[in-house]
């Protein structure tokens, strides 16, 4: 993730049904998500597009539908919410959240 994208839990949710299975159209995502969450076809692609402007999600035409896929793997992504957690938190100190959760 060259650049630093923060996503909301929202976003995050979607972002994990596209890291199982990708390309997804908006379709197969709305079904994806709607037995979870209730999202309606309209907020997922609020959604998609918001993040498509953050640069988080990217998409190919298929037909007349997008497949959308994670711009960026978990991993990285994961690793980088961690370290913004790490910074805001505890001031970038390892040390100093491990101390917090042994207590």
């Amino acid at each position: 993730m060259s650049q630093h994208v923060s996503l909301s839990p929202s976003e995050w949710r979607v972002m994990e049904a596209l890291w199982d299975k990708a390309p997804r159209t908006i379709k197969e995502l709305t079904g994806d998500l709607a037995g979870d969450t209730g999202w309606s076809k309209h907020t997922v692609i609020s959604f998609l597009n918001r993040m498509e402007k953050k640069g988080a999600v990217v998409y190919a035409e298929e037909g007349r539908a997008k497949a959308y896929s994670p711009a960026y793997p978990k991993g990285e992504a994961t690793r980088e919410e961690a370290e913004r957690f790490l910074d805001r938190v505890f001031g970038g100190s390892l040390g100093l959240m491990v101390n917090s959760m042994v207590e």
